[in-house]
């Protein structure tokens, strides 16, 4: 399975452009959908996130969400 981890201010029309392929990053990879989310009143602590998740680190933590397969936490 391939993840796209980014932040947006508008996650359903985000969403919506890639899956209708107007990201070239991800228009061969469709459609997406959405395993997991945070929120941050910052655009500074969602990048921050962001880098987290591209981390070894952070890929760990998504994965151990994906695996638990438990209600995913929305901060």
């Amino acid at each position: 399975m391939k993840r796209y981890t980014g932040y947006t201010e508008n996650i359903s029309m985000r969403l919506q452009e890639h899956n209708n392929g107007l990201v070239r990053s991800t228009r061969n990879r469709r459609p997406l959908i959405l395993i997991y989310k945070e929120t941050y009143p910052q655009k500074k602590d969602a990048m921050e996130r962001e880098r987290f998740f591209k981390t070894g680190k952070g890929r760990e933590f998504l994965n151990s969400v994906i695996k638990n397969n438990s209600p995913l936490p929305f901060l």
